[in-house]
This record gives C-alpha cells, sequence and structure tokens, in this order.
C-alpha cells in the first residue's frame, strides 16, 4: 500500500477539533501551522520568556546520530521532548536544531551513511511513558540540520527505529510502533524508494502491532529483521503482555521488504513476549542478539519485596532481561543469558520502557544492554558488568565503529560521551531541559518555584528580580519536598510548609525552617534508609550474577538485605506514626497519608491547601479527604467520585496505575466550603457545603475526557473553568469550557485554540477578563474571557506546558514545560487590549 503526503494530508482535512472524529497526529500537524502564524501575528510577541533553570539538570533522551566527514564529527542527540541538538567540539557545547515543530518527541534519528548532510528524525518517543509526548511522523534534513521537511507518516505517532540504505539515501526503512493508547493501522514497517515522497507500508501484523525495532544487514542491504510488539498502554495499567497476545516476534527479509518471514525459533513462546530488542554483529553479520522482555513466569515474591514505586510484591516476578543469540541469520536462537536475580534485575520491573541492545562493532561477544543501568557482556551474553557513571535508565548508545572505546550514551538523565569504554565520562547538562510535570509559586521575596522532574525528584529556584524584571537569571535548583511525580502545596502564611507526595498519593508535609540533623531525620531518614536498601539490592543482583545465588558472599549480602530492610520498615512505621521521641525536637518530615485501605491516587495526586484556612488542605484518591490540623487527622467528605469500573483497575500488580482518581481539585477562592473535583476518567463534582452533599456535572460536559484542570473564579461567585486533555485517547484536540451558575451550564471557550492537549487553565487574579492556558505547543492568552486566544510572549521553544501559576504579588506569569524547565514572563509588559 503506497501513501503519499499529499493523500494523507487530504483524508484528514476536513477534520476538527469537536467534529466528534479523533483529531488526529496529522491534525496536530496542520495545527501547528495555524499556531506558527498566530505566534507570529501575536501582539505580545514582543514580551520575553526569560528562563529560569534549571541549570544543573537536563532531561530525557532517547537516540544519538553520529555524521562523520572529512575527519570532523558532528554528533546528534534526539529528546523526549526537547527536541534535536548537535554538537561539533565532541560534547563541549550544543546548539539545539529542532525544536519549533509540531513534536519536539523524538523517536529516532539517522544519518545517510553516504551523504552525512542527509539527516532523519522520527518524532514519537516509542518508549511510552505515560508522559510521553505523540509524533506526527518522519522530517529530513537534507543541509545538515539547518532546516527540515516533513515526509509523512504522521499518525503513526511513535518511531522506533529509521535505517537509511548505506549508498542510496533515497531508501529509507522506518520501524513505526504506533499510537501509544489506541490501536491504529500506521504501525509496522515502512519504505521509501524516493527519499520520504512516498511511503509503501512493509510489513504488518495488526493495529496493536508494530515495530519496535529494525537492523540491516551490513554484508547486504536487502537483508533486514524487524522485531514486532504487540501492546498498548491502558490508563491503569503499563503495556504488558495481556491475555490473548501472539504476535510479537523476530521478521526477516532477504529482498528488501518484499516478503518477511518470522525467524522466532528459540526466542520465549509468543503468549511471552513482550518488547524486543535486537543488534547485528558487523564483523560476523551471521551473528545477532535479541534482547528480550520474557513474560515467563520466574521465582514467586520474596519477604518484604516492592516494586520501583515502593508498592509490595504480590505476584511472581517474571523473568524479565533475557538474551538470545543467532549464529544462523535467525534460522535459531538461543539463550545465552543466566536466569539469575541480576539479569531479572536488569530492568527492573518496567522492561517495556527498555530494550535496547548494542553489539559492539569490532567484537561479536562484546555486547551492551540498556536497562535500568548500562551493562556490557565480554562473553556473548554470559556474565553482565555494569557501566556506571552516567544517570540511570537507558535508551540509547553510539559505538564507534572504528574505535569501539568511544561511547555516546542517552539515558534518563540526557546525553554523555566517554572516551575509555564507559570508565569517565562527560555529561552535556546543557542540553535538552527539564522534564516538569507542575509548577507551584510560594508567598516569600524573593518567591520560591516548585516543581517534579521526570526522573529527577523534586527541586525549587528563585526568581530573583532584583537585577530588573527583564534581566532573571537562570539558576541552578535544589531539591525540594516531593517526588519524581508530585505537586507541591505551600501553606499561604508560612512558605516553609510545603505538602507533597511520593509514588502514587504518599502525602507528608514538611517545614523546611526544622533542620535536617544528621540523626533521627523523619521521613528524611527514612528515604536514605531507602536508598540504602536499592543500592544493596543492586550490588546483590551484580554479585549475584557473578558468583552464583550460593556462595558465602551471596548469603552474607542476603542477611545484610534483610536487616536494612527491616529497619527502613521500622523507621518507615516510626515517621507515619509521627513519633517524636529521641529525634531531638519536631520533625521535619512527616508522613501523612490517610490511613483508609485500599486508597487510589494518581501519579500527579491533588493536593490544595484551603485559600480561607491555611490549616486546611484537601488531598484527592478516588474520595476528597479533608484535613483541619495540617494533616494530622482526617476525614472523607466525599463518596468515590469515578466510575469504579473494576474493568479499568488491575489491582495489586506491578503493571498496575491507579485509576479512577480525583486529579483537579479547588476551593473557591471566594466562598469556603464550594469544592470543584475532576477525575481522569472524566467526572466532575461540585459541593456547596463543604462536602455534605455533591452533584454530579459529568453530563454537563459535551465529552468525557481527563479533567487536566478546574480553576474556580476568583471575581464572581459561581463561575468555573474546566479544561480536560485527550491525550490518554490519542484526540488532540482543546476542550475548554465556562460555567457561571457552579457547573449547571457550560459554553465552551476553545475558540481559535488551534490544538491540544489543554493541560491547565488560570484566571488572572486581577483581570476577571483575562485567562490562560497552557497546551502541548505553548501558552496562550484570552483577554476575553475566552472569546479569542493569542499566542503568549516570544522566545518559548514549541514545548509542552504543563502548568502554569501567576505570583499575583510580583505579577510574573512561571510557566513549567515538559522537556525544555521553566519560564517566567512580566505581565507588567503585556500591552493593553
Amino acid at each position: 500500500m503506497a501513501l503519499s503526503i499529499a493523500a494523507v494530508a487530504a483524508a484528514s482535512a476536513g477534520l476538527g477539533a469537536q467534529s466528534g472524529a479523533r483529531a488526529d497526529a496529522d491534525y496536530l500537524r496542520r495545527a501547528y501551522d495555524t499556531y506558527k502564524s498566530m505566534a507570529q501575528s501575536s501582539p505580545y510577541r514582543g514580551v520575553p520568556w526569560q528562563y529560569l533553570g534549571p541549570t544543573n539538570v537536563s532531561g530525557r533522551a532517547t537516540d544519538i546520530a553520529v555524521a562523520d566527514r572529512d575527519g570532523s564529527r558532528r554528533v546528534y542527540a534526539g529528546y523526549a521532548a526537547s527536541g534535536v541538538w548537535k554538537t561539533d567540539d565532541d560534547g563541549a557545547t550544543w546548539q539545539v536544531v529542532f525544536e519549533n515543530y509540531a513534536s519536539t518527541s523524538i523517536g529516532d534519528l539517522a544519518v545517510a551513511p553516504s551523504n552525512p548532510d542527509v539527516l532523519w528524525v522520527g518524532t514519537g518517543e516509542a518508549n511510552i511513558f505515560r508522559a510521553s509526548m505523540p509524533g506526527v511522523g518522519m522530517y529530513k534534513s537534507v543541509d545538515a540540520g539547518r532546516t527540515f521537511t516533513h515526509m509523512g507518516l504522521a499518525d503513526t505517532q511513535t518511531i522506533a527505529r529509521v535505517i537509511v540504505h548505506p549508498t542510496d539515501p533515497e531508501i529509507v526503512y522506518v520501524a513505526a510502533s504506533g499510537h501509544e493508547w489506541t490501536d491504529n493501522e500506521m504501525r509496522g514497517v515502512f519504505k521509501t524508494t524516493d527519499g520520504g515522497k512516498t511511503w509503501t507500508k512493509s510489513f504488518y501484523r495488526s493495529p496493536r502491532t508494530g515495530a519496535i525495532d529494525l537492523v540491516m544487514d551490513p554484508s547486504d542491504p536487502n537483508t533486514l529483521y524487524a522485531a514486532m510488539w504487540q501492546r498498548v498502554r491502558r490508563k491503569w495499567s503499563d503495556p504488558r503482555v495481556e491475555p490473548g497476545y501472539s504476535e510479537g516476534g523476530v521478521w526477516k527479509t532477504a529482498d528488501g521488504g518484499a516478503t518477511w518471514a518470522e525467524v522466532s525459533q528459540g526466542l520465549p513462546a509468543p503468549q511471552f513476549r513482550g518488547r524486543i530488542g535486537i543488534d547485528i554483529s558487523r564483523t560476523k553479520p551471521n551473528v545477532l542478539y535479541a534482547f528480550v522482555d520474557s513474560y515467563e513466569p520466574g521465582r514467586p515474591p520474596q519477604p518484604n519485596e516492592t516494586d520501583a514505586y515502593g508498592r509490595p510484591v504480590n505476584e511472581s516476578r517474571i523473568k524479565s532481561a533475557e538474551i538470545y543469540r543467532t549464529d544462523d541469520k535467525g534460522a535459531t536462537w538461543r539463550r545465552v543469558s543466566e536466569s539469575n536475580s541480576y539479569m531479572m534485575n536488569l530492568s527492573n520491573t518496567y522492561g517495556w520502557v527498555f530494550g535496547q541492545i548494542r553489539v559492539d562493532p569490532t567484537d561479536e561477544n562484546t555486547i551492551y544492554t540498556l536497562g535500568v543501568g548500562l551493562h556490557v557482556s565480554h562473553d556473548a551474553g554470559k556474565t553482565f558488568a555494569r557501566v556506571s557513571g552516567t544517570h540511570g535508565d537507558h535508551h540509547g548508545l553510539w559505538i564507534d565503529p572504528k574505535n569501539s572505546a568511544i561511547l555516546y550514551n542517552v539515558n534518563d538523565g540526557g546525553c554523555y560521551v566517554s572516551q575509555d569504554a564507559g570508565k569517565t565520562w562527560r555529561f552535556a547538562v546543557s542540553v535538552g531541559g527539564a522534564h516538569f510535570y507542575n509548577v507551584a509559586l510560594d508567598t516569600s521575596t524573593p518567591f520560591w518555584v516548585y516543581g517534579s522532574i521526570q526522573d529527577h525528584g523534586s527541586r525549587r529556584g528563585k526568581v530573583d528580580l532584583s537585577n530588573g524584571r527583564d534581566k532573571i537569571p537562570a539558576v541552578a535548583w535544589t531539591n525540594a519536598p516531593g517526588g519524581e511525580g508530585s505537586h507541591q502545596a505551600i501553606d499561604w502564611q508560612n512558605p516553609d510548609v510545603v505538602y507533597s507526595h511520593g509514588f502514587y498519593g504518599n502525602f507528608t508535609r514538611e517545614d523546611q525552617s526544622i533542620p535536617m540533623p544528621q540523626r533521627g531525620r523523619g521521613g528524611q531518614q527514612a528515604m536514605e534508609l531507602q536508598r540504602q536498601v536499592v543500592a544493596l539490592q543492586q550490588q546483590l543482583t551484580e554479585a549475584s550474577g557473578r558468583l552464583g545465588e550460593r556462595h558465602p558472599e551471596i548469603i552474607k549480602l542476603k542477611a545484610e538485605l534483610q536487616a536494612l530492610q527491616s529497619k527502613a520498615a521500622a523507621e518507615s512505621a516510626a515517621q507515619g506514626r509521627g513519633e517524636q521521641a529521641g529525634r531531638g525536637g519536631p520533625q521535619r518530615s512527616t508522613n501523612i497519608r490517610p490511613k483508609d485501605a485500599e486508597l487510589r491516587a494518581q501519579w500527579m495526586a491533588s493536593v490544595i491547601v484551603s485559600p480561607h484556612n491555611s490549616n486546611t488542605i484537601y488531598v484527592g484518591y478516588q474520595h476528597v479527604y479533608r484535613s483541619k490540623d495540617k494533616g494530622a487527622t482526617w476525614e472523607r467528605i466525599s463518596p468515590d467520585l469515578t466510575s469504579n469500573d473494576p474493568k479499568q483497575l488491575l489491582p495489586k500488580s506491578m503493571s498496575e496505575i491507579p485509576y479512577q482518581t480525583v486529579v483537579a481539585l479547588a476551593e473557591s477562592p471566594r466562598k469556603a466550603g464550594v469544592i470543584y473535583a475532576g477525575t481522569d476518567d472524566g467526572h466532575l463534582h461540585v459541593t456547596q457545603d463543604d462536602g455534605k452533599t455533591w452533584t454530579d456535572l459529568t453530563a454537563k460536559l459535551p465529552v468525557r475526557k481527563w479533567i487536566s484542570r478546574v480553576a474556580p473564579s476568583q471575581h464572581a461567585d459561581g463561575t468555573l473553568y474546566v479544561s480536560q486533555r485527550g491525550r490518554e485517547d490519542d484526540d488532540f484536540a482543546p476542550y475548554v469550557y465556562k460555567s457561571t451558575d457552579f457547573g449547571k451550564t457550560f459554553t465552551r471557550i476553545a475558540a481559535n485554540l488551534p490544538a491540544g492537549p489543554v493541560n491547565v487553565i488560570r484566571e488572572d487574579p486581577k483581570n476577571p477578563a483575562r485567562l490562560f492556558v497552557g497546551t502541548d505547543f505553548g501558552a496562550f492568552v484570552s483577554t476575553n474571557t475566552g472569546g479569542k486566544w493569542e499566542v503568549l510572549g516570544g522566545g518559548l521553544p514549541s514545548v509542552q506546558v504543563s502548568d502554569l501559576q501567576i505570583q499575583g504579588r510580583d505579577n510574573i506569569i512561571v510557566v513549567s514545560t515538559y522537556g525544555r524547565g521553566m519560564y517566567a514572563l512580566d505581565l507588567m509588559k503585556l500591552p493593553s487590549p
């Protein structure tokens, strides 16, 4: 089936944001052209966004490509949501080359081997984190990254691999893994022979099975191998092998993609095949390796064992990471890795996010696997050692074919360069940008900005206006209360007190005015012990892989681990009870999670401080809870406000994502006890009597979508703004509404917003007609309560604005972005409407 760019565009030309048809990725791509026109004509384009940092944090990187020419080298790094960056001095300095496009989520990069000026960018991260951004297909540069042209395949949404023919740059193969959240036809292996003008679907399995990896035989460009992965991300679970799955495996073509045959003999049975990564030896192309996330049952859970999120493990562990090798071009495979705890923990409990494997270009027996850590084997995969010195969670590795000691590695921390086979590394900290989920502002002078960052925990940085409102410096950020995904709710009377949470609603209250002593540090001591547990577990798994389970050293380490786990559990329990005896005074951090059983809370769980009484806080699970004493005691003030559909729950599984939870929570700043609650499954409720009764407003909204924000007006009783996002439905339309009667009726105010998802809406604290929204393109402002929108400010890269807040005292608006850190804008410089 041939697909031309023009035909694909015409097929979706009539799709509108509210037409009833899903606003797909091609709609998103065309909407970006509208966004660019709006940005160029905006009356606010002269008001600059100022970068706040963090200058000491980069972000998740996904791939590396190298262009060598006449003794010089250019390296390209692709990021999960930060675009593409280049370096011409081996990582000393970097410049962004791909940032203002419809998607800056990068799945894969490829330089044409026969022409280093040709760079292909496949958009859409294929690792499908819950916050991964969709792509809009393929882009191509023929001038070494100065300009790019869109080359189709928009609705693939995720690109796992791009392979360019070694001598003909017009021939390109693309492995597309397809939509993250829904089934679709645009997945599999695609091929172009005219440089991307037209594409042929070379290999296809089904609407749920896409190509997750692709390699080409270095001795025969007509021979390729494709790894196929059957998967979908549920709102209530990570991608996993579900009952009935059987379509994953490895396929081979020997005629340039005209025909394909399965070559999976020796791999785990089809019903156990998760994500598969593959690579081929350059020196012996008969040899290939497969890195399989195997769902074959492994050992039963161990006492006190927890998953990656600290939850008890209730089910048998799967075998997880297994390495297979073929010496006959895929005809037969054999497992070469050992079955031990080292391999089981190589990808932890989330092997679906990893799956990359690399063969040393000069030695077919040296391979690297990319999991939580970077691992190397020099004996064809039998044993491994960890390559340390970088951030964790690895997604890409490039090995210099002429000098295999030179490595370029990308992971959740960013991009790293090694000249000595991983003994030492240089970190490109200035590249990309932090992936923030949220922003919160306090009332101190100068004020602090808080936010949580993917895989970096929570941080805070100061907004210093002392050099002028147009000279706010970017700064290094320090650790702050909260976990990797956490809202911060700050006491407006005492900004030292911050409410936040760890994974899935483990709420804490932290008083930053209390020093953190060396001993007895409350919640910090518990966290330190947990870190020690994780480190000892890693030491144990590495040693087990070398020495075997019955070695005396392993028995000793296991005893040490059990003792440390008991100590950590006791410290955590003491923290939860709020014990202070022997701690030398008040605790800095106190666990305030409600004690009820079977509570569900999202990754970004709701927590707010009442605008009427700073001792009162509210948190969202499937119920709303209220505390009138800063979290010391709780009362449940709502019924279950979700659908509570058991078919959309996966309890006590390591794949579980808590779902059907309250994710948007706000109390009216005008009247105490008027509380709005929105859920991830699209419900909206209001109470006007402090939780005694609740009114279901769900049917008043035109569509059921994830409620991304509720914003009661600061200026008028009964006025409410609501935003919804369709990302989890692969729907990119904008959904924004206004009510003036406590939600009895709603009016759509998306107006001329070019696309969604809309992640946040806020009302100006001083001007009731001025509204702000953040979308996956950027930030917008309306001066007539949503009748018309304009792009807000100039100089903000095209990136998801995940949240925004207004510091009313200083007239500063701050936006968090998922991929480029945080920015501030001076509201006093906005021209009058």
